[in-house]
């Protein structure tokens, strides 16, 4: 699993390269939350899917902790482009009732 990120006007993109599940999950934890501490983005932290092949309940896990970290600090955090098995677990989960998609306007 690879991790990058980009700043954009008031949102901080973070793309995962890879799978998400229970084997990358603690690097992936750690690298998010350390992006998540160095940012002054108030606005919003978009979790782009786009590359992401696979993602288990550990992957959601890890979304729905960086989730409650940003909601603590007053960031709203959202879903981007995910693959459509990613979107399908996505859904299962839930995930869409407390982190909607982010639509580019």
């Amino acid at each position: 699993m690879e991790i990058g990120c980009k700043a954009e006007k008031n949102k901080i993109y973070i793309f995962f390269v890879g799978e998400l599940d229970e084997y990358s999950s603690s690097k992936v934890k750690q690298k998010v939350d350390k992006i998540i501490d160095q940012t002054t983005v108030n606005q919003s932290v978009i979790f782009d899917f786009s590359q992401t092949s696979f993602m288990d309940s550990t992957g959601i896990g890890v979304l729905l902790g960086r989730y409650k970290k940003l909601k603590k600090l007053g960031i709203k955090g959202y879903v981007y482009n995910p693959s459509f098995q990613v979107d399908k677990i996505l859904q299962i989960s839930g995930i869409y009732d407390v982190m909607p998609k982010y639509k580019r306007g």
